[in-house]
C-alpha cells in the first residue's frame, strides 16, 4: 500500500468531490454526441446517423492522445492548474459544438473537447490518489461518479433533445462546467510543489515482476478495453433503440431506461475497488473479463426485455473492469511521475481505441447489431487472453500509510 511523507496534506472533501464530478463530466460530454446522433443528423440534412457517427472519432482520439501532454503537464506544471484547465475548456468547447452549423464544424468543434477531455484521467485520478489510505475503493468510488456521468448523458441528452434541441443538450452541460471551474479554483487543496519537484514516496514493483512486461500487458489490455468501452458506451442508445422496437420508440423513455442501465452497472465499480484492496489483482481480473465475454456472446443472440437485463450485467462486467488499471499504478508507481506513465498508457490504448467509434456506424450500417455485439465479444476474448500473461502478484497488505490519519 501506498506510504507518503509526514505531513503532506490530505485533499480536502471539497477537493476529493470536485474531481469526482470531474471524472463525470469527462465521460458525459464525450457521450452526448453519441446520444444526440439522429437529431443532430436530421439537423444537419445527413441522411443516416451511422454516416455521421464517423465525424466523431477526432474527439476519441484526442482523448487519447492528449493524455501524453496532459500528463507530463500535470507532473511538472501542477495538477491543480491543470484541472483549472480541464474545467474551463470542457465548458467553452462544449458551448462552441453548440454553436456548429455543419459536420466538418462538429468535428472539430468534438475534437477540440477531446482534447480538454484528455486532461482527466492522466491528472485528476493521480491527484485523488495520491494521500487515499484505500487507492482501490478510492478510484472504485471515483469511476462509480465517472459512470454516473454516463447515465447522465443518456437521460439529460434525451430529455434536452426532445424538448429544448440537441444544441442546449451541449450548452446547458458546458454552462455548468464552468461554473464547477470557478468553484474548484476557490475551494481545491493547493499544491506545495509539483509532482515531479517532490520526494519520491511511494509505489514500488515486487521483486521478480519486470516492469517492462507489466507495463506491456497493462497498456494492451488496457486497449482492449477502452475498445469494449467505446464500442457500447456510443452504441448503447441506438442499441437499445434497436432490441426495444417493437415495445417503445420514445426516445426519453429509452434514454431513461440507459441511465438505469449505466447507473446500476457503475456500482459495480465501488465493489471491485473494494476487492482490489484485499484480492490479487489478475485473479480478479481474469474474473470479470471471463464474465464479459460470456454476456456478450449471449446478448448477440438476444432482444426486447432479455436483450436490457443482458445489457445491465455486460456493462457491469465492462465498467467493473476499468479500476484495474488505475490500480496497478498506484501500487506499482511513484507517485511523482503516475501523471506521465497514466499519459503514455492512455496516449496508446484510447488513441488506438478511437477507431471503435468510427467502425461503429459502417459495422451498423453494414452488418447489422449482431455483428457489432460479435465484435465487442471476440474483444473481451482476446483481453482474457493477453491478461494470462499479467505477472501473479499478492494481495496488498493493509497498513496505515504514514502521516494519514485513519478516516475512522
Amino acid at each position: 500500500m501506498d506510504t507518503f511523507p509526514l505531513g503532506r496534506p490530505r485533499n480536502s472533501m471539497a477537493t476529493q468531490w470536485l474531481l469526482n464530478i470531474g471524472h463525470a463530466i469527462d465521460h458525459m460530454f464525450l457521450l452526448i454526441f453519441a446520444t444526440a446522433v439522429t437529431s443532430i443528423a436530421a439537423d444537419f440534412g445527413v441522411a443516416r446517423w451511422e454516416d455521421l457517427m464517423p465525424y466523431g472519432v477526432g474527439a476519441f482520439f484526442f482523448f487519447g492522445i492528449g493524455a501524453l501532454p496532459s500528463g507530463k503537464l500535470g507532473d511538472h506544471w501542477g495538477r491543480r492548474k491543470m484541472m483549472l484547465v480541464f474545467f474551463f475548456g470542457m465548458g467553452a468547447a462544449a458551448l462552441l459544438v453548440s454553436a456548429t452549423q455543419s459536420p466538418m464544424q462538429m468535428a472539430l468543434a468534438l475534437a477540440l473537447l477531446g482534447a480538454f477531455a484528455s486532461i482527466y484521467h492522466p491528472v485528476g485520478i493521480p491527484m485523488l490518489v495520491q494521500t487515499a489510505v484505500r487507492p482501490g475503493l478510492t478510484i472504485g468510488i471515483n469511476g462509480l461518479v465517472g459512470n454516473l456521468g454516463v447515465a447522465v448523458a443518456a437521460v439529460t441528452t434525451g430529455y434536452l433533445v426532445k424538448y429544448v434541441g440537441w444544441r442546449m443538450a451541449f450548452a446547458v452541460p458546458g454552462a455548468l462546467c464552468l461554473v464547477f471551474g470557478a468553484v474548484f479554483a476557490v475551494l481545491a487543496t493547493r499544491e506545495q510543489a509539483a509532482p515531479a519537484r517532490k520526494k519520491g514516496s511511494s509505489g514500488a514493483v515486487p521483486a521478480g515482476i519486470p516492469m517492462a512486461r507489466l507495463l506491456l500487458v497493462m497498456t494492451v489490455a488496457a486497449t482492449s478495453g477502452s475498445l469494449l468501452f467505446n464500442f457500447s458506451t456510443n452504441s448503447n442508445y441506438e442499441l437499445l433503440a434497436d432490441r426495444l422496437r417493437s415495445i417503445l420508440q420514445d426516445p426519453a423513455r429509452i434514454g431513461a431506461l440507459l441511465a438505469g442501465v449505466y447507473t446500476a452497472a457503475s456500482l459495480t465499480q465501488v465493489i471491485v475497488g473494494h476487492l482490489i484492496d484485499r484480492m490479487p489483482l489478475k485473479r480478479l481480473y481474469l474474473g470479470i473479463v471471463a464474465a464479459q465475454a460470456v454476456l456478450l456472446g449471449l446478448a448477440t443472440v438476444s432482444d426486447g426485455w432479455v436483450f436490457y437485463g443482458l445489457q445491465f450485467l455486460f456493462m457491469a462486467a465492462i465498467f467493473g473492469a476499468i479500476p484495474f488499471t488505475d490500480a496497478m499504478i498506484v501500487r506499482f508507481v511513484d507517485d511523482s511521475m503516475r501523471s506521465r506513465v497514466s499519459g503514455m498508457r492512455l496516449a496508446v490504448s484510447l488513441g488506438a481505441s478511437s477507431i471503435a467509434v468510427w467502425l461503429i456506424g459502417p459495422v451498423v450500417k453494414q452488418a447489422g447489431f449482431g455483428t457489432l455485439l460479435g465484435v465487442m465479444t471476440a474483444t473481451a476474448v482476446t483481453s482474457l487472453l493477453i491478461l494470462s500473461q499479467l505477472p501473479a502478484t499478492p494481495a496488498p497488505k493493509r497498513t496505515q500509510p504514514q502521516g494519514v490519519a485513519n478516516p475512522a
